[in-house]
């Protein structure tokens, strides 16, 4: 255990982790569980929790294998109540390549829920309380929750998916810095509209939580983008005096007569 996290185990060498307060998720879920349905209930209230990160973590493994192929190094990928971050060495500059890395998340999540769509079809109704408790109900569990794991993360509230995506969009027509300040800005606008929605209309507290920990990431990475931009800056001036300065002459030779 380091800090608040536990180190489970690697995958291709990236260190997958469980934040502490995950584990009171899976309580919460389970007494749910067990309160509706008893022992069995609780069974099925983590057993479905847990395929849910799975898809999470899948996803995640969806941007780290694309970040690997680009020569990219990838820490490890972090488990939270509200949901999973990798955390890679860098992020490519290169508009194409973040988008690549980008779009590979949510495009696993769209797979999971096409091939799942192929082997159940899709469900009559779209709500989780009308799934029965079988393998069926939950492999359309499974398929409700990849749709909209997908689509969620394609919203551009940077550093989402989406906010992502549309910084590698603006970084083709603008500078890096200015493209992320950019994408930030607007990324902080839709989650505040975002958390208020959550809270007033439909009483999703978790989620307006998720939208306040978006906004504060979202300006801490632009923080950190500025930051290297003017560490960047300076080092290239340094660069360009020492090459640019002459170097000192050399003292005449003394020779004897």
């Amino acid at each position: 255990m380091l800090g608040w996290s536990i180190n489970l185990f690697r995958i291709r060498g990236i260190q997958l982790a469980l934040h502490a307060s995950f584990l009171l998720l899976l309580a919460y879920v389970g007494w749910e569980g067990w309160r509706d349905g008893g022992w069995e209930g609780a069974a099925w209230s983590v057993a479905i929790i847990g395929a849910f990160f799975t898809c999470v973590v899948l996803h995640e493994l969806g941007h780290c294998f694309t970040a690997m192929h680009f020569g990219i190094g990838v820490r490890r990928i972090l488990l939270m109540p509200i949901g999973g971050m990798a955390e890679f060495d860098s992020i490519p500059r290169e508009p194409p390549r973040e988008l690549l890395m980008t779009l590979a998340g949510p495009a696993v999540n769209f797979a999971i829920a096409a091939l799942l769509w192929v082997i159940v079809r899709s469900p009559g109704r779209w709500a989780f309380s009308s799934y029965e408790a079988n393998a069926v109900g939950f492999a359309h569990t499974l398929l409700h929750w990849n749709l909209l794991m997908g689509t969620f993360n394609l919203v551009p509230v940077f550093p989402m998916d989406g906010g992502r995506i549309f910084r590698a969009l603006l970084a083709t027509r603008l500078p890096y810095l200015r493209a992320t300040f950019w994408a930030a800005t607007v990324g902080k606008v839709l989650a505040v509209i975002a958390a208020l929605v959550a809270i007033f209309w439909f009483h999703a507290y978790l989620t307006a939580v998720l939208f306040a920990f978006i906004f504060f990431a979202g300006e801490t990475e632009y923080r950190a983008v500025k930051r290297r931009e003017i560490e960047d800056a300076h080092w290239r001036e340094v660069m360009v005096r020492f090459y640019a300065t002459p170097p000192p002459e050399p003292p005449p030779l003394l020779t004897t007569p």
